[in-house]
């Protein structure tokens, strides 16, 4: 089935079956890694991208229920790494082995377009569904705190 899609504000034409997850069509089809597998049952967060401003774990959207919804991945966040919280995330040297980092970066980039001066709990609200094996959970805090200081707000894909 042909699916036009909305992927960082561009139009992506894609021939899949409409239950396959979105994961699979951005890394499979479109080669957009960035968004990385991790469970594949919706609880570690690593393949986590914006639908409709929205963070939402890509493993559990079928490509037929993102039809017409704009999709943001971390490719889209900025094209040169100059997002605030991708320049926050190398200025407190937040990964280890940074498998994780790209969910974690996306699930932090909507909670500060939706709060741009979050507290140490409304950040650990936000990031509780995003695992980082290394532990680096304290360093990605303080990099959302940077992000949220260094702007007036955050929005995903500026």
């Amino acid at each position: 089935m042909q699916l036009t899609l909305n992927i960082n504000n561009k139009p992506e034409t894609v021939d899949v079956e409409p239950e396959t997850p979105l994961l699979w069509v951005l890394r499979d089809v479109l080669k957009m890694t960035g968004t990385k597998f991790g469970c594949g049952i919706g609880q570690c967060g690593a393949c986590t991208v914006h639908v409709d401003g929205e963070a939402q774990k890509s493993c559990q959207w079928p490509v037929s229920g993102v039809k017409g919804k704009a999709i943001t991945t971390i490719e889209g966040l900025s094209a040169d790494g100059s997002h605030p919280l991708q320049k926050a995330w190398c200025e407190v040297d937040v990964p280890q082995c940074g498998y994780c980092q790209a969910g974690q970066i996306m699930t932090a980039a909507a909670l500060l377009a939706k709060n741009p001066r979050p507290t140490d709990a409304d950040i650990d609200g936000a990031m509780a569904g995003n695992l980082c094996r290394c532990g680096t959970y304290l360093r990605i805090r303080e990099a959302i705190h940077k992000a949220a200081s260094s702007a007036p707000a955050v929005k995903p894909g500026k």
